[in-house]
């Protein structure tokens, strides 16, 4: 088989690159190592309507488990910090529905997405990558290309078997562990709930978002580094004190690794090149992946819609999506970065110190990197923590 583009992954990134690239007239192939495009699902599925708007996508009703206007966000000692809209903000989506739904579109534009078919290895010609060898459970064949891409997560082996660097500090790393839950008691179902604290969630938080008056997504996203314990335990204590959780049902059971940090400089080989969290294309306060997934798609289809057009393939052509990636995400996703050092640094008592000084709208502007000199002028009134505040703002 020879094609235009051969994707490995047929999670969102994967959907959206091959929706991207076939509107602008690219064959291109996507191969989804599970019988399934969505299922498993590893994600909270909470997505922004900003971010919705800036895709261009009218969400299927389908998709769209709960309309979200608000969260509600707790210190250690269960200090609130709330943020509430008049109007909806969000989303959560049943991502099963919701991927399937992003392959579709790309299969109405002309895109081939192919389940069961795993890429287990990379055609290279010299330093040059030429395809994928894919394992359907009854074969295994080559697909020659004029552009492979990584698509395949944070564990990205199509990316290591092709020669790009992918691995992750382990401080950049978190670990998700969730529970869908039926049963439970939300005292407003349209709020994401969020509780911070070392013994709650080390280095990281538990959350609840809610896809219905009794159903909700509960999880939690840890360090390793920072903990004591695995994720798994953490949340299930957090559950067992927490009465209107405890009386729930455990309807569904998701782990995975979240990259949270480490952006690479170099996201592109010969004829090769990486997206989403296989890039590690993520906001690190929250771990959200959607968003970045699906801007990466649109700059990096561009770049490959020009690489046909003069025919160049090579390294130095498609480094274009490097330089475009940072500039318009890295350089932000960075600043983000910047706001995650410092609080990862922060004691409990620190953290109820924030949830006194701060408004909701102060929390929305460091989820997007911003006004990290108020987060800094608040710190540097504790002494202790001059030198942590200044250690990473210098850095």
């Amino acid at each position: 088989m020879e094609v235009g583009v051969a994707v490995a992954g047929g999670g969102i990134a994967g959907c959206a690159l091959a929706y991207e690239l076939a509107r602008r007239g690219i064959d291109v192939v996507v191969f989804e190592k599970r019988q399934e495009i969505g299922a498993p699902k590893r994600c909270g599925e909470g997505i922004s309507s900003s971010t919705v708007k800036s895709l261009g996508q009218e969400i299927p009703r389908r998709c769209i488990a709960q309309e979200i206007d608000g969260a509600i966000v707790y210190s250690p000692s269960m200090k609130e910090v709330r943020v509430e809209f008049s109007e909806v903000v969000g989303y959560i989506l049943e991502r099963k529905v919701y991927d399937k739904w992003l392959a579709y579109r790309a299969a109405k534009e002309g895109a081939r997405i192919l389940a069961k078919h795993e890429v287990v290895d990379v055609i290279k010609e010299g330093n040059v990558i030429k395809g994928v060898v894919v394992d359907n459970g009854f074969e295994r064949f080559e697909v020659r290309a004029c552009v492979t891409v990584a698509a395949d997560g944070v564990e990205s082996t199509v990316s290591r078997k092709a020669g790009l660097n992918t691995t992750p500090k382990l401080v950049d790393i978190d670990v998700g562990f969730q529970y869908e839950m039926a049963g439970i008691e939300l005292e407003d179902p349209h709020k994401l709930l969020f509780f911070f604290g070392k013994n709650v969630a080390p280095r990281g938080y538990v959350w609840v978002f809610p896809k219905g008056d009794d159903v909700a997504n509960v999880g939690i996203g840890i360090c390793s580094l920072y903990s004591r314990d695995t994720a798994k335990r953490y949340l299930d204590r957090f559950i067992e004190k927490t009465p209107w959780l405890r009386k729930g049902s455990v309807i569904e059971v998701n782990a995975g690794a979240i990259p949270v940090g480490g952006f690479l400089k170099d996201m592109v080989l010969d004829g090769f090149l990486a997206i989403g969290d296989a890039a590690h294309q993520v906001n690190p306060i929250h771990g959200g992946g959607m968003k970045e997934a699906q801007l990466a798609a649109r700059i990096a289809a561009d770049v490959i819609k020009r690489c046909f057009e003069k025919s160049d393939f090579s390294k130095k052509a498609l480094e274009l999506y490097n330089r475009i990636w940072w500039e318009e995400r890295g350089k932000e996703l960075e600043k983000v970065l910047k706001v995650r050092m410092v609080l990862e640094k922060l004691e409990d008592e620190d953290l109820d110190y924030l949830a006194e000084n701060l408004s909701g709208d102060d929390l929305v502007n460091f989820a997007h990197g911003k006004g990290l000199g108020k987060l800094a002028k608040l710190l540097l009134k504790r002494p202790r923590l001059a030198k942590v505040v200044l250690s990473v703002l210098l850095e």
